[in-house]
């Protein structure tokens, strides 16, 4: 197999990490192949939960660093309890606090490794996330400031988390524009990587799904429909997507299950590199 650590003239590589919750503890296969092909990549963007992941790679952190950080926090229920207890309410005022009002800049500051930096400038490798403007009905592609901010505004999913406000601008969830990143990498390396997490609604056709069901599968549906334009109108040269739909959105807590049964995307990240590579070298 061929690798960038065996050919010093291999080909630039970037990532574009998508949106998808707890599905995108997929990522963690992905930066673990990666690590073991030798690659750094020159960019990485990100959305939402792949905005968090990739935030981690762009610190330094190996893929194998993030695996064991992440079975040791949210999947293990009693230390999310311990961190959430950590967040409780310090003003009477924030008692009655309901889905839809959580601070995920303070959540997120609770959960994160304290290798993140507060800063993107002083991360190792430049990245990108993206947000919505919720009142401005466009993107924004977030890469200088404040860390922290920048990455609760990319995953502030609607309905659970509370918007984040940046530069008077009030921001949500950057799955909602762009689920996976990859064009704004297209011009920053010789191969662009997109991985896509958001699924597609599962169960029981014979089923009514539940309100809260209905509100992310629906959500899934769209961001699906923008990934189908994205990619008939610029393909990255390699898109995954591995078959981690039976997962919700908040399903944290299942991140060992999660991370099984997505096994199969590191070989397939290999792979795909390997043959990009390998297809290069041959036309070139």
């Amino acid at each position: 197999m061929l690798t960038a650590a065996q050919d010093n003239s291999s080909p630039t590589v970037a990532v574009a990490f998508g949106g998808g919750g707890a599905r995108g503890l997929a990522h963690i296969h992905v930066i673990e192949a990666l690590d073991e092909l030798g690659i750094k990549p020159v960019a990485i963007t990100g959305s939402s939960i792949g905005a968090i992941m990739g935030a981690g790679m762009a610190a330094g952190m190996s893929g194998a660093e993030i695996r064991d950080f992440a079975l040791s926090t949210v999947g293990r229920p009693r230390e999310v309890m311990n961190r959430i207890w950590s967040l409780r309410p310090t003003r009477f005022s924030e008692v009655g606090l309901r889905i839809g009002q959580y601070n995920l800049e303070r959540i997120l500051k609770a959960f994160m490794p304290e290798v993140l930096p507060a800063d993107f400038a002083d991360l190792a490798i430049p990245l990108h996330v993206t947000a919505t403007d919720y009142y401005g009905s466009t993107e924004h592609l977030i890469g200088e400031g404040d860390l922290f901010q920048a990455l609760a505004a990319s995953a502030a999913i609607p309905a659970i988390f509370m918007p984040v406000r940046i530069n008077g601008r009030v921001m949500i969830d950057g799955g909602i524009f762009n689920p996976v990143p990859f064009e704004y990498l297209l011009d920053k390396a010789d191969i662009v990587i997109g991985i896509d997490v958001v699924g597609w609604p599962t169960g029981d056709p014979e089923t009514i799904p539940s309100r809260i069901d209905s509100l992310f599968g629906s959500s899934q549906l769209m961001m699906q429909s923008i990934i189908a334009m994205k990619i008939k109108a610029h393909r990255p040269h390699i898109f995954l997507a591995p078959e981690v739909g039976r997962f919700k959105v908040l399903d944290f807590m299942k991140a060992a299950e999660v991370l099984e049964i997505s096994a199969a995307l590191k070989d397939d990240v290999k792979r795909a590199v390997d043959a990009e590579i390998s297809r290069r070298l041959t036309s070139g």
